[in-house]
């Protein structure tokens, strides 16, 4: 294991939203510029009102909403979601089909009805492909539960998905994840899903994470909050956890802000490799800011803030490699253990460092370099 330890300049994380636009038309060039192929290239575009929906927050829509995907042609088309509040039953779902947006206004609302299931999806996306949420509000049913068990409400859920983008959403209230992107199958054998794009979303208030990660190749996150987690364990900001079920790589979190979480902001877990964490904001995270723990290898985190953290701001923990720590600012972590001034630990450079960035001797080859120490704020 070698690491090292200075403190030149730092470059401070930026985050930003872009506003949502309400066109009103079809999206039919999407992302230009991406490397991936989208096949949503119809004129064909369908407004859930046509379908008997009413977005009064009282009547039962999801039967409408579906009927607006099902009724577009195989090549795909639009699917509108006008102003409104549309409530929709999420032990049915709203499933999603390939080669199709799903374009909400910004002040229209998908808020799902009460239910006391352990499990429960609001909008499945499920082995298709060439997809994209755009716009508005998802809102959950955790105020509004009858049950008191299980942590599996899910908001948005993509599984065994290719080519998905998720923009300028709003999510909330979800009594499990706020978004789970994953894996469908057993076991060692499951199909990942693979290039999905999570841009300007805040994912907010949901019981259990923010953003769960299970086996994917190829999620990249972007401009994007993850905040307020709290309600059953583990409550972070975003999690990244295959564990058994597959591999989970090539991620990237870019510019993003993870705040205020009951657990950890960022946790990477075992069968995890190739992620990338800059540019971004860990701060006010009851547990640790970042961690990384089990077999997590291959993994860069550089140009971040990190502070303000209950736990060590950057853990790398467990039997974590080939991890390099670079350019990141951090400070006032280990805030949940706060120290006297003066004391001698107090003065022990090294171990205050270690508060704030700490590396397991299980570990190794990691590095650390160039990331900046802030003075201690939290004497008592």
């Amino acid at each position: 294991m070698t690491h090292t330890i200075d403190r030149p300049r730092t470059r401070m994380p930026r985050h930003r939203f872009m506003p949502a636009i309400w066109l009103g038309l079809p999206l039919i060039a999407l992302y230009a510029g991406s490397t991936s192929s989208y096949a949503a290239t119809t004129n064909t575009v369908i407004n859930v009102r046509d379908k008997g929906a009413k977005g009064d927050g009282v009547h039962d829509d999801t039967l409408a909403i579906q009927s607006a995907i099902d009724s577009l042609p195989a090549r795909g088309g639009t699917v509108l979601v006008p102003k409104g509040t549309y409530m929709i039953d999420a032990m049915r779902s709203i499933n999603l089909r390939s080669n199709m947006v799903l374009q909400l206004a910004p002040d229209a609302t998908i808020a799902a009805l009460s239910n006391g299931s352990k499990r429960s999806y609001m909008i499945k996306v499920w082995n298709v492909s060439n997809v994209s949420i755009t716009g508005g509000n998802i809102v959950g049913e955790r105020n509004g539960h009858t049950g008191v068990g299980g942590e599996w409400g899910f908001g948005i859920d993509i599984q065994a998905a290719k080519h998905v983008r998720v923009t300028n959403v709003h999510i909330s209230d979800c009594w499990g994840d706020g978004m789970w992107i994953g894996a469908l199958g057993p076991d060692g054998h499951a199909t990942p899903s693979t290039d999905v794009v999570v841009d300007n979303v805040v994912s907010t208030g949901n019981r259990r994470q923010g953003l769960s990660i299970g086996p994917v190749d190829g999620v990249t996150i972007t401009h994007s909050t993850f905040s307020n987690t709290h309600g059953t364990m583990p409550q972070a900001g975003i999690d990244i956890e295959p564990q058994a079920q597959g591999h989970a790589s090539n991620i990237t979190i870019d510019d993003c802000t993870v705040a205020d979480n009951r657990g950890s902001g960022l946790e990477i877990h075992d069968n995890v490799s190739n992620v990338t964490v800059k540019n971004s904001s860990f701060t006010n995270n009851y547990g640790y800011g970042v961690l990384t723990v089990d077999t997590a290898t291959q993994v860069s985190i550089g140009n971040n803030r990190i502070t303000g953290n209950g736990l060590a701001g950057l853990s790398i923990n467990g039997k974590s490699s080939y991890v390099k720590a670079d350019g990141n600012t951090l400070g006032n972590n280990s805030a949940r253990y706060p120290m006297k001034q003066n004391t001698p630990l107090a003065r022990n450079t090294n171990f205050m460092q270690g508060r704030q960035l700490e590396v397991k001797d299980s570990t190794h080859q990691i590095t650390t370099s160039s990331n900046t120490f802030m003075p201690q704020t939290d004497w008592h």
